[in-house]
Formats: C-alpha cells, sequence, structure tokens
C-alpha cells in the first residue's frame, strides 16, 4: 500500500496499488491537486488517522534524529499512518525520509532524488560558534540562536 504525501497529489503521481493518505493533506492541497485527492478518495483511496501512540513514537525519532523542528503535524502523521499501515511512503520530503528509514518504513520519491542516508543533525550557535546534538532555543553557552547544521 502507498501511503500519499501531499507531493503525491501535486505531481500527479499514478500506481495501480491501493493508497492510503491521511484528512490533514486535503487542507494542504489547492486546485488541481485537490481534485486528484477528491477523486481518488472517492474511488477507494483509504483516508486513515493514525493512532496518538504511533504518532508519539514517530516525534520521538524525528527528535533524536533532529527533524522535529522542519516536519509539520501532517508530516508527522503521515509518517505514523505509513508505520501503522505497514506502507510505502511517498513523499520529496527529505526529512519525512530520514525519519521514516530511522523507523524502517519504506519510501518512494517521486519528483526528487531521495535521501542517500540517515541524518542526525547537529546544532551550532551562531555566536560563539559551539556544537550541539540537541536542539535548545538559544545557546546555554552566549545566549544566541542555534541553527541546523548538516553533521558530514
Amino acid at each position: 500500500m502507498y501511503v500519499l504525501d501531499s507531493s503525491a497529489f501535486i505531481h500527479d503521481f499514478h500506481t495501480t496499488e491501493q493508497t492510503a493518505t491521511i484528512p490533514l493533506v486535503r487542507e494542504e492541497l489547492e486546485d488541481e491537486s485537490a481534485y486528484r485527492y477528491d477523486a481518488m478518495e472517492g474511488s477507494g483511496m483509504h483516508i486513515h488517522i493514525p493512532n496518538d501512540d504511533t504518532t508519539e513514537k514517530v516525534q520521538r525519532a524525528a527528535r533524536e534524529s533532529g527533524d522535529l523542528d522542519v516536519l509539520s503535524d501532517t508530516d508527522v502523521r503521515l509518517v505514523a499512518a505509513s508505520f501503522e499501515l505497514d506502507g510505502t511512503l511517498v513523499t520529496d520530503d527529505y526529512a519525512m525520509q530520514n525519519v521514516a528509514e530511522k523507523l524502517n518504513v519504506d519510501v518512494e520519491v517521486i519528483a526528487r532524488e531521495g535521501i542517500d542516508e540517515q541524518r542526525r543533525w547537529q546544532y551550532q550557535c551562531q555566536g560563539c560558534g559551539r556544537e550541539f546534538d540537541e536542539q535548545k532555543d538559544r545557546c546555554p553557552i552566549c545566549g544566541s540562536e542555534l541553527a541546523r547544521k548538516n553533521p558530514s
């Protein structure tokens, strides 16, 4: 089963496999992509609402990988739905791919290349330059903002 992110509707993704998504995806769509969603729902696409325990599990995994701050509630719930349905997540979002890989959820990309490796982000102070493994509101040393940094 394919679990579809909004990018699947935007890029007119086609498959003969069963499909599913979550209600929040519909809210992100406009114009033709919204019509595609409605048409697929009318032709049997499963609308799934993941349970809170699974959603929390995805949030924990995203926090560990450093992706939580860039994932929307819709993104988290899509990964959770894919996990619960043992489905393949269809998305172009790199952060979603990173968290899905951490949870052993299969991913298929549409318009971009997929991720090459799973990443655990680091954070660097914009003032003093110190690096941290965890996201903080401010640097505990100098009080400046932290920015997400590619660990490689």
